[in-house]
């Protein structure tokens, strides 16, 4: 806890603004792991003394031209919001259940403290010094929109990249799916009215489980040429998560909770990659250690001998985990500019904007 207040980055995001949400919103709240970490694990590691991959060199290089925290080549899909300001909890390698419940699970892993229960901590302790007063905060609350997740992946990880069977990793599911109910709840309760709760990726297509469970012989997709069964996973993962989301809803019938498809906004490009500009195809990784996939355990992206395309805007993956600015800037679109947040993004931030200039007309 000692890190809270360092872990709070302030987040002046990029001038590729696509969709004017800072128009609708005051400032952004985001909770997460590597795929909205904008810089915390840099802040962290610095104290900590440790080194990750993220924070080296190809990292970065198509954004700052420098490792700036970002786990990918570039920007991440929070960086395409357009806010001037918000506070970002979101840590790389976080998990949505505590530390201590999964090294108790894996005693031969350290993992990540930063779990969602520990950022939700962050932001509390954090908030007289973003907006003072009861009053003030639950206002600045109340006109923030609130990114939770995605969450959980990390918790999954464990098990599956070490060729675990998948049902256990979905034993955990439900436990993860409370985690983020009650995280939902307790912001809720702080005030908040706005919340983008996004789901999971399409894990099968990731490089890094086609590498490390390729001793398994799971089938594939052959139109796709992912791993059918953690597909199936990841979308367990998020029918569960929308169930959940649909009692929130009717808790709180006054608050607006747009659920974020990041698997079929991302399973576009891969049914159809020249479509999006991935020439250099999407299940093979930008930056990485050799392979059929270039994701080598042994040769991970940042260290040598690893190292990267020329061209990373025309592949999807970056390191064999997270996806490249390109692709990220894909499913941005379709979340944020397209149809794949329910309810639509774009029409709740319209009438959001268009309630906020009804009250200023009626105030003058």
């Amino acid at each position: 806890m000692s890190f809270a207040c360092f872990l709070v980055v302030l987040i002046v995001f990029s001038n590729d603004r696509l969709v004017h949400a800072s128009g609708c919103y005051t400032s952004i709240i985001s909770f997460g792991d590597s795929l909205a970490d904008t810089g915390n694990l840099k802040g962290l590691a610095t104290i900590a003394d440790e080194l990750y991959p993220c924070l080296l060199p190809p990292y970065g290089e198509s954004f700052a031209n420098q490792p700036t925290g970002r786990c990918s080549n570039g920007r991440l899909i929070i960086d395409f919001l357009a806010f001037e300001q918000g506070v970002n909890y979101a840590v790389a390698g976080a998990t949505a259940l505590s530390a201590s419940f999964l090294e108790a699970k894996w005693t031969e892993k350290s993992v990540n403290n930063a779990s969602l229960q520990t950022q939700l901590s962050w932001f509390q302790k954090s908030l007289p010094s973003i907006c003072g007063n009861t009053s003030a905060c639950r206002d600045y609350i109340g006109r923030s929109l609130f990114l939770i997740g995605e969450i959980g992946g990390n918790d999954y990880n464990y098990p599956l990249l070490v060729g675990k069977p998948i049902e256990e990793a979905e034993s955990y599911v439900p436990l993860v799916i409370d985690t983020i109910f009650s995280t939902i709840n307790e912001v809720i309760d702080m005030g908040a009215q706005t919340l983008v709760v996004p789901g999971n990726f399409p894990i099968g297509c990731s490089s890094s489980y086609l590498t490390t469970r390729a001793f398994l012989n799971e089938e594939r997709d052959p139109s796709t040429g992912c791993l059918i069964q953690l597909n199936e996973f990841a979308e367990y993962h998020n029918q569960m998560l929308q169930s959940r989301l649909n009692e929130i809803r009717e808790l709180h019938p006054n608050v607006i909770i747009m659920y974020g498809d990041y698997f079929n906004a991302a399973m576009q490009f891969y049914r159809s990659p020249p479509e999006f500009g991935f020439t250099n195809g999407v299940l093979k990784a930008c930056c990485g250690g050799g392979g059929p996939y270039n994701y080598n355990t042994e040769a991970r992206c940042g260290y040598e001998p690893a190292t990267a395309c020329d061209e990373p805007d025309t592949y999807a993956n970056w390191d064999g985990v997270h996806l490249t600015e390109a692709a990220y800037k894909v499913i941005f679109k379709g979340l944020f500019e397209g149809t794949f947040t329910k309810p639509e993004f774009r029409s709740v931030c319209h009438a959001s904007e268009s309630q906020v200039n009804i009250g200023s007309s009626s105030a003058m």
